[in-house]
């Protein structure tokens, strides 16, 4: 019997039990391998195919949990998996708990390169950088300076995720550079003064964030910030009584909201996107 009757054998015997699910592991948005299930699906008639998109997996340490979480329900394994790392593993931890797995794109990669007599670029998403993912990028651009600085709360209900902390907390560039990561992330400024927009209490934690700063050195920044300006360094706005008092609010919100807080002290904008995008992403997946 050949792979690909194997691979069809297994298919068809979960598709005939009660609620199957296909996992679909991509290490982009996993668009590809989606379409290809959905199409064998509707080969049998089965309408009752759950279908569980795993985008953006490029850490092998991550497939692990994918696929425990997967051995859960009566499921196979689709994926789009470019390095071959990850498909061994991919392949190794399914192998452990009898979950049949079905490579979409290796066998045409192997067909290409044996007629092109190159060997392919395994690098992730490529198909989508030239067209639909720069126009999710200028779409999510636009959102993020639109809902800048809780200019309108209705931007919070309508984003992937909202960023919140007091002034000077990288909230804005944080959002920026999320939105070239194709997320619309909102920002949301604390003010003691001003109660925060009551949408935020109701978001789900992975999709609200928060940023802290340790009181010393935000006094540092803000002081830099208002002599940039031409303005006197001893404005309130600078003042360590009011950082405090600012700073303590903002996390009695945080808090209240129940959101990951992150402290940004010292660190660079990439790494703290990157971990906002983890916990972003996590959530997404689990579905909470």
């Amino acid at each position: 019997m050949s792979n690909w009757e194997k691979d069809i054998k297994g298919v068809s015997a979960i598709i005939t039990d009660h609620k199957p699910v296909i996992y679909i592991v991509s290490d982009s948005v996993g668009e590809t391998a989606e379409l290809v299930a959905r199409a064998a699906a509707s080969q049998f008639n089965h309408g009752g195919v759950d279908i569980r998109r795993v985008p953006y997996v490029n850490d092998i340490n991550e497939i692990p949990e994918i696929v425990e979480e997967a051995s859960a329900a009566n499921s196979i394994i689709a994926y789009t998996l470019v390095i071959p790392e990850l498909r061994e593993k991919l392949v190794e931890e399914a192998v452990k708990y009898g979950i049949p797995t079905v490579d979409i794109m290796t066998p045409m990669l192997d067909a290409l390169a044996g007629v092109i007599h190159r060997r392919p670029k395994l690098e992730p998403g490529l198909v989508r950088r030239m067209d639909d993912e720069y126009f999710r990028k200028v779409e999510a651009i636009e959102f993020a300076v639109k809902y800048d600085d809780g200019k309108n709360p209705r931007g919070i209900v309508r984003a992937d995720l909202v960023v919140i902390g007091v002034s000077r907390t990288s909230k804005t560039p944080a959002c920026m550079y999320l939105a070239h990561k194709q997320i619309k992330a909102a920002n949301v400024p604390l003010v003691p003064e001003v109660a925060p927009p009551e949408e935020i209490f109701s978001l789900p934690t992975h999709k609200l964030i928060g940023l802290t700063i340790q009181a010393k050195h935000l006094h540092e920044i803000r002081r830099e910030r208002l002599n940039t300006l031409g303005l006197t360094s001893n404005a309130d706005y600078a003042s360590m009584e009011r950082i405090l008092k600012e700073l303590e609010y903002a996390e009695g919100v945080m808090k209240k909201a129940g959101c990951t807080i992150i402290d940004v002290t010292n660190k660079a904008l990439e790494e703290t996107a990157t971990r906002i995008m983890e916990i972003y992403y996590r959530g997404e997946r689990h579905g909470r």
